[in-house]
């Protein structure tokens, strides 16, 4: 049973129940009552507490009278004839969350998927919640599992995976379609997990990284048909102003002869018809030409050194 009911005695009940009981006892402590009119008072007290009620500002209560709907009562405090008034529940109109999930559901594909989901309904007639439906939290629950498993049969597995949101939209339209009578709506349905096979997703992965890897050469034979117009316009720009072509033969030889230790191999052909051998000659005799820079030496340790040598020689010879 998903009916919700407060248990206990709420505050101002007791607190009236406690004011009548003090004062037949003491009448009836002062002798100013009887015991019979001490017992009628406490029954009289006990009919008058169980008749005040509260619902809490979300709530609304479903009040029977004799088995039969009279109303609703609340939020706040309200009263109710004792024995012949019931409330029957208190129903909260805030918005709820149901999780639900279906298991091992086919797709369009012939593919097993476990779904998780989530719906997020709220009780906008409260009449028709407590006539219509006997437990309008079970009905949901089973009505969303249901829907969602229709709902996945209808959709292909790229479908489910890609369009998460659509799925979920044409979920929602189903259930608010079907809880509409019971004074109920689903405002939204969300899809919190798709689970697929361990196999399937290895095999989507390799399919994915397949694609990316076909892509990627697609990519690069582009840019090197791009690259070969380039090479064809600026051909056509070289064969008719050799001068230009030369610049730019010296200026590929300059920029592989910065970097120190670099080789830069030159067909005979273009230093026949750019005269890079000269230039080449020239650089190689210009470095060759340059003075050599001697590593540094203590030139005062050389003196001394030759010194004491002289000295250390000058007996030998006296000798």
């Amino acid at each position: 049973m998903n009916k919700h009911t407060k248990l206990g005695v709420n505050p101002i009940s007791l607190t009236v129940f406690s004011i009548l009981v003090g004062i037949s006892v003491g009448l009836y402590w002062l002798s100013y009552i009887s015991v019979p009119l001490l017992v009628a008072l406490l029954i009289l007290s006990i009919l008058l507490a169980s008749s005040i009620h509260i619902a809490d500002q979300w709530e609304k209560a479903v009040v029977l009278r004799v088995g039969k709907f009279v109303g609703l009562k609340g939020p706040g405090i309200f009263f109710i004839i004792p024995i012949i008034d019931k409330i029957d529940t208190y129903i909260d109109q805030r918005v709820r969350v149901t999780d639900f999930k279906a298991e091992q559901t086919l797709t369009k594909d012939t593919v097993p998927v476990n779904v998780d989901a989530v719906v997020y309904w709220t009780v906008w007639d409260v009449e028709k919640a407590a006539l219509e439906v006997q437990e309008y939290e079970t009905a949901i629950y089973y009505i969303a599992q249901t829907g969602l498993r229709d709902v996945i049969g209808k959709h292909e597995l790229a479908d489910l995976l890609q369009e998460r949101d659509k799925v979920a939209e044409v979920l929602q339209k189903m259930l608010d379609e079907n809880t509409n009578p019971w004074g109920i709506t689903c405002q939204t349905v969300g899809i919190k997990d798709i689970i697929i096979p361990q196999l399937l997703a290895d095999a989507m992965s390799k399919e994915a990284q397949a694609e990316r890897e076909r892509r990627a050469r697609v990519i690069l034979g582009t840019a090197e048909t791009e690259i070969a117009e380039k090479f064809a316009k600026a051909s056509l720009q070289y064969q008719d102003n050799p001068v230009a072509l030369h610049l730019r033969g010296m200026n590929m030889l300059f920029e592989g002869l910065k970097e120190k230790g670099s080789m830069v191999i030159v067909p005979s052909s273009a230093l026949d018809s750019m005269n890079l051998g000269a230039m080449g000659g020239l650089i190689s005799l210009a470095k060759a030409n340059e003075p050599r820079q001697l590593p540094n030496r203590d030139v005062a340790n050389e003196r001394v050194l030759t010194k004491d040598t002289q000295e250390t020689h000058i007996p030998d010879q006296a000798t």
